[in-house]
């Protein structure tokens, strides 16, 4: 790996940089709460080399959106199911977006 494909990291949002501990201090939250996300299956983190839990932006994103819901009262394996929900309906609307934008290229300009 050279330095110019570290840099590229920096921007792919699905690239483990951060340890459990700056995840949790990032999403204020605790070690445990990151590890009951991962018994939920909300997320799971990859291992370094160590054996050591390391997390995605993305993760950290999902993990923070679960720590709002749980803050308001929904249960954890509540909350996990929402954010998996939530995040379908999301990958679906941007496909259909995506599916839209084809057909209108396609159809050819209307006869006047």
């Amino acid at each position: 790996m050279t330095v110019d494909d570290s840099y590229d990291r920096l921007d792919d949002d699905d690239y483990p940089a951060y340890t459990m501990g700056r995840a949790a201090d990032m999403i204020g939250t605790t070690p445990a709460f990151l590890r009951a996300l991962g018994e939920h299956r909300l997320i799971t983190p990859l291992r370094s080399e160590g054996g050591h839990r390391r997390y995605s932006r993305y993760q950290l994103r999902l993990a923070a959106r679960a720590r709002e819901l749980v803050d308001q009262g929904t249960a954890l394996e509540a909350a996990c199911r929402i954010i998996v929900l939530e995040d379908q309906l999301e990958e679906a609307q941007r496909l259909n977006d995506q599916y839209r934008r084809a057909a209108e290229k396609a159809e050819p300009p209307a006869a006047a």
